[in-house]
C-alpha cells in the first residue's frame, strides 16, 4: 500500500478506514481543542478534523498520528519494523560478488537515486499568495494549548533552511510562538540542525515553513537524521516516489508543492525575543528563553487550506507514535554503529530522552558498560539520561520483564554507572542547563570474570511439558482472561508486541 500523496488523500484514507471524526460544532483553538484532543488521544480515539474552529475559516486537523495503526497507515506499512527492514537492506549493502549481487545492488542504488526531490514549476501550495500587509497569521486556527502558554504556537511545522556553508537542505520540526500577524519566534534548540544553520550565517538566513504535508514528509521533519542526509530524500525513499518541490515566491528556497500552507521569510542573525513558557512533551512548562525572530514575507496556500496541529503534554500524547516510529525505523542505523545491540525501547513515559532500554549479545566482561557509553555518544541518543542494558533474550518492550531483571541481576555497588554528559535542552532536572548526570544500569547476567559468585540457572519449564499443556488446554476447562494473565498487558499498550516482531 503506497503512502498518501498529500494531506487531502491522507484525510480521505483516514475517513475510509473509520479513523477520522469530523467535528462540525464550533470549537475554540484556545485551550478547548487541546482538552478534547487530550481526552481522545489517551482513549486511543480517532483523528479529529475540526471543520469550524472559532475565529478561522480554515479547518484544523489533529491526532492524525495518535495510534500505532494510523502511524502505519500514514507510512504505508503493516508494521513499523517493515520500514526498518527496508533501510537495513540499504545500509548493509556490500561490494557485489557476482552478477545477481550486482543487479540487486543496482536496484538499491536506483531506489535511492529515485528518492531525490524533484522540482516543478507550480503546485497547489501556491494557489493563494499573500504578501506584504496581506500576511496575517491570525487567519489560521493556531492553538493556545495549555493555560500558561505565552501565546498560540504552531506545533507541527516542517521548517526548511539551507546550510550557508555548503547549501545543504535541512528540514526540522520546531515550535513557533506567534508574536504578531507576521512574526513568530523560532525555537531552534541548542542541539538542532536548524540552529547550526542559523549560527553559521553572517547576517540573514532565509526560512520556509511548510504546514499540512503528506504523513511521510511530516514524519521525516521530526526524524533525528544526521545533518548530511536530506529529510526530503528520506521522505521520497519511504514514499516510493520523490517529494515534489516548487520555488518559493519571495525567498530562494524550494518548498513542498503539495503543502496546504507555506510561510516564507527570514531570520536576522542577532535578533532575539523572549519565547515561552510552553507546555511541552516533557509534561512540564519550559521556561521563557531568548530565541530568533522569524519574519514572514509571504503566506501561500491551497484554496480552502487545512491547518495541521499537534498537542504535546504529559504522555501519552500524539507524539508518542512519531517517537515510536523513529525508534523502530532507526534501529538498523543504531546497529550499524553498535552491532551487538539486539533491540531497544524508548519508553513513552520517559519522553524518549529520559530512558533507553537496550538488549545485547553479551560477549565479554564489561560489555554492558561499553554499550552504555556507545549510546551516550550516538547522535541524538547522546542526550539519553538513563540506559538499562539486558541480555538478548529479554523483551525490551515488556517493562515488567525488564524490571524483573533490574531487580534480580543488579548489585548497585557493582552494576550502576554514574557519568556526565549533554542533556536535552528541555530537561529541567539538571543543575546546569544542557549538561548533567547520566545513569547506567547493567541488568545482564554476570560471569566469574566480573567478580560474581556462581550465577544461578533461571527457572524455565521444559518444552515437552509446555507442548503437552498446549495440546490439552481445552480439556482443562480453564478460561484465562488475557488482561489478568500478568500486568504486562496493561503496561504495554503503547509498545510493539513481541508476537508482531516475530512475524
Amino acid at each position: 500500500m503506497a503512502p498518501p500523496a498529500d494531506l487531502r488523500s491522507w484525510i480521505a484514507l483516514l475517513e475510509r478506514e473509520g479513523e477520522l471524526v469530523r467535528v462540525t460544532a464550533e470549537v475554540d483553538p484556545h485551550l478547548e481543542v487541546t482538552e478534547i484532543t487530550d481526552r481522545t488521544v489517551k482513549a486511543g480515539g480517532p483523528a479529529l478534523l475540526f471543520e469550524h474552529p472559532k475565529g478561522s475559516s480554515h479547518p484544523l486537523l489533529i491526532n492524525q498520528f495518535g495510534t500505532e495503526r494510523r502511524m502505519c497507515l500514514g507510512l504505508g506499512v503493516e508494521r513499523l519494523d517493515d520500514i526498518a527492514a527496508r533501510l537495513e537492506d540499504v545500509l548493509e549493502m556490500q561490494p557485489p560478488q557476482g552478477l545477481v549481487d550486482k543487479v540487486r545492488g543496482l536496484k538499491k542504488l536506483k531506489s535511492i537515486a529515485d528518492s531525490m526531490p524533484q522540482t516543478t514549476r507550480r503546485g497547489p501550495a501556491q494557489q493563494v499568495v499573500l504578501t506584504g500587509d496581506d500576511v496575517d497569521l491570525t487567519r489560521l486556527p493556531i492553538q493556545t494549548c495549555w493555560p500558561r502558554d505565552a501565546a498560540p504556537f504552531i506545533t507541527l511545522p516542517a521548517v526548511i533552511t539551507k546550510d550557508p556553508r555548503n547549501g545543504g537542505r535541512n528540514v526540522g520540526m520546531y515550535r513557533m510562538q506567534i508574536l504578531d500577524r507576521n512574526t513568530t519566534a523560532m525555537h531552534w534548540q541548542i542541539h538542532k540542525d536548524g540552529r547550526a544553520d542559523y549560527l553559521a550565517t553572517d547576517g540573514r538566513i532565509e526560512v520556509a515553513v511548510a504546514l499540512g504535508l503528506d504523513p511521510v514528509t511530516t514524519y521525516t521533519a521530526s526524524a533525528p537524521l544526521p545533518k548530511h542526509i536530506d529529510e526530503l530524500m528520506l521522505a521520497g525513499f519511504l514514499r516510493g516516489e520523490p517529494v515534489e518541490l516548487v520555488h518559493a515566491k519571495t525567498i530562494d528556497l524550494d518548498v513542498p508543492a503539495n503543502a496546504e500552507i507555506v510561510l516564507e521569510g527570514y531570520i536576522e542573525k542577532d535578533e532575539l525575543t523572549g519565547e515561552g513558557p510552553f507546555g511541552d512533551h516533557t509534561g512540564f512548562y519550559t521556561a521563557a528563553e531568548p530565541f530568533p525572530v522569524f519574519h514572514v514575507t509571504a503566506m501561500t496556500m491551497r484554496e480552502d487550506a487545512i491547518y495541521p496541529s499537534i498537542v504535546v503534554g504529559k504522555p501519552p500524547a500524539e507524539d508518542a507514535w512519531l517517537g515510536k516510529a523513529t525508534e523502530r525505523i532507526f534501529l538498523p542505523a543504531v546497529r550499524m554503529t553498535v552491532p551487538e545491540i539486539v533491540d531497544y525501547d524508548l519508553p513513552v513515559a520517559g519522553v524518549f530522552h529520559n530512558c533507553c532500554i537496550v538488549s545485547i549479545r553479551k560477549a565479554f566482561p564489561g560489555h554492558a558498560k561499553k554499550v552504555m557509553h556507545a549510546i551516550w555518544g550516538l547522535g541524538m541518543l547522546s542526550l539519553t539520561k538513563a540506559v538499562v542494558v539486558v541480555d538478548e533474550h529479554v523483551d525490551v518492550h515488556d517493562y515488567e520483564q525488564v524490571f524483573f531483571y533490574v531487580g534480580a541481576n543488579v548489585d548497585p555497588a557493582r552494576d550502576v554507572v554514574l557519568s556526565e554528559g549533554p542533556l536535552d535542552h528541555l530537561d529541567h532536572a539538571p543543575t546546569h542547563q544542557f549538561f548533567g548526570g547520566k545513569l547506567g544500569i547493567d541488568a545482564t547476567a554476570k560471569g566469574p570474570e566480573e567478580g560474581t559468585r556462581p550465577w544461578p540457572e533461571e527457572i524455565e519449564m521444559s518444552e515437552e511439558i509446555r507442548a503437552l499443556v498446549d495440546r490439552r488446554w481445552d480439556e482443562y476447562g480453564i478460561t484465562v482472561d488475557a488482561v489478568r494473565n500478568g500486568t504486562r498487558n496493561r503496561l504495554r499498550t503503547l509498545n510493539l508486541s513481541r508476537a508482531k516482531r516475530r512475524d
